[in-house]
């Protein structure tokens, strides 16, 4: 998911500053690379605050993009 978000425009991302973008693309990097030292309980408390705020943002983003297709 998170290097999904790396192939938005930055057009796109820049409509939903509710999303920390850049702290997303950053996170994967840890899961990836320190995926011995990462902390579950604080992935877990992570994923809980922020998903929210990520699936608003992408629900958003889906429809501008429907919006386009339409005209």
């Amino acid at each position: 998911m998170a290097e999904s978000t790396q192939r938005l425009s930055e057009d796109l991302k820049s409509g939903h500053s509710e999303v920390d973008w850049k702290a997303l693309s950053g996170f994967r990097t840890v899961l990836v690379h320190d995926y011995l030292g990462i902390d579950l309980v604080r992935v877990f408390e992570s994923v809980q605050a922020e998903m929210p705020k990520l699936k608003s943002a992408v629900e958003s983003m889906l429809k501008q993009i429907g919006k386009k297709g339409d005209g």
